[in-house]
């Protein structure tokens, strides 16, 4: 009888097996993989073979077989991989670069517009998002989501705000937020967004891959991702999502002219692409649905995330910034010492007494904290040993 994924994400022994494929560096316990997620020993070996065979081969190879099949063939598996029309999406070096395309070239503002903006978007997308109202004439609006967050108030921060500023025409969403980890409504969200003609970008760098998901049915348009996060892909690629029906509303990049008009790809510079990485993608998504996919590898890292956060949520002088609600929680999560003004201290007590690798984010208006991110990788009992040490810390 085949096994749930919650069944199975407590499965240590098949945890274990997925570890061993994995290289792993002697050293601090990495709790920061929110960063990028790590290759295989098999992705990593087929990056490396791939890329002596580019550079053996050269321009003779990407030519006559990478660009005339082998990258059409990529992009229709990414397609796949995302249940979308092959034509609505286009390979990018990473999300950001995804994200800052859609937002530079979005056509459908005019002098006197607004755009949103939340505490809670990435630093890149916010200065995007300022550039681009610089350039259109627009106004932009800042909001600030109350803390500690839940499902409502989340949906109710956007809707007031779109209430109190009828000219609102775009907004970008973080599906992942990455400082504290909270996964937004996004559905909720979109369909508030619908009813005020507000269309959303969304920045999905830390959802895929670990959150399954449908883009049509979250009802979003525009969006950016990165697959070497969760998907296991190498360091610097990612791709961007226009909805075939909406495409004529993101123009091509700076006059782009080496894809037609009607082709998603001229949204996107045209440059000579990361080719051995992109040739690993096959093996990556094999991987990917051999390791169960999303909902399993959710599942495992959202278990993870609960062994840790439940155990020292009460803990006095210990804040945990993710609500208990499970659907705003993915295996990205954080806290923050009450009794200590400086976060970073902390991070550095963590890895130099206890071994522990974290990072901590500033920026949301809840102010600093520790980012804390398990892997795949990751065994339990490395929650466990983190426990002991944010008690002990807490303690003094």
């Amino acid at each position: 009888m085949p096994r749930t994924a919650a069944t199975l994400a407590r499965d240590e022994e098949h945890w274990h097996g997925i570890a061993r494929q994995f290289e792993i560096e002697p050293g601090p316990i990495n709790l920061e993989n929110g960063y990028f997620g790590r290759m295989t020993r098999k992705v990593l070996e087929a990056y490396q073979h791939n890329l002596q065979w580019v550079n053996r081969s050269n321009s003779v190879h990407v030519r006559q077989r990478f660009e005339q099949t082998e990258a059409l063939q990529i992009r229709r598996q990414l397609a796949e991989l995302l249940e979308a029309p092959e034509n609505a999406v286009a390979l990018t070096r990473c999300a950001s670069d995804a994200l800052q395309s859609l937002i530079r070239n979005y056509n459908r503002l005019q002098p006197g517009d607004q755009v949103l903006l939340s505490d809670l978007e990435y630093d890149t997308v916010k200065s995007a998002m300022r550039w681009l109202a610089r350039q259109r004439g627009v106004e932009v609006i800042e909001i600030q989501h109350l803390h500690p967050a839940s499902f409502d108030s989340l949906v109710d921060t956007y809707k007031t705000a779109l209430q109190r500023h009828p000219r609102i025409r775009l907004m970008p969403l973080t599906h992942v937020t990455h400082r504290s980890g909270l996964v937004m409504p996004v559905q909720a969200i979109a369909a508030v967004a619908r009813e005020f003609g507000v269309d959303i970008i969304l920045d999905g760098a830390h959802a895929l891959g670990q959150i399954d998901f449908d883009l049509p049915q979250l009802g979003i348009a525009f969006a950016g991702f990165n697959l070497h996060k969760w998907i296991g892909a190498p360091l610097s690629l990612g791709f961007l999502y226009i909805h075939p029906d909406r495409l004529h509303d993101i123009d091509p990049d700076m006059g782009e002219f080496h894809f037609p008009a009607d082709d998603i790809r001229a949204r996107t510079p045209y440059s000579t692409p990361n080719i051995p990485a992109l040739m690993t993608l096959p093996q990556v998504f094999e991987e990917h649905r051999a390791m169960g996919g999303s909902a399993a590898k959710g599942a495992r890292l959202n278990y993870l995330r609960e062994t840790w956060t439940e155990a020292v949520r009460e803990v006095p002088g210990i804040e945990v910034m993710t609500p208990q609600d499970p659907r705003l929680c993915c295996a990205i999560s954080a806290l923050r010492f009450t009794r200590h003004p400086d976060q970073q201290a902390l991070v550095d007590r963590l890895l130099r007494d206890y071994n522990l690798f974290t990072v901590a984010r500033n920026g949301a208006g809840f102010g600093p904290c520790i980012r804390i991110t398990p892997g795949l990788a990751t065994p339990l009992g490395h929650m466990q040993q983190l426990v002991e040490a944010l008690t002990e810390l807490a303690s003094q």
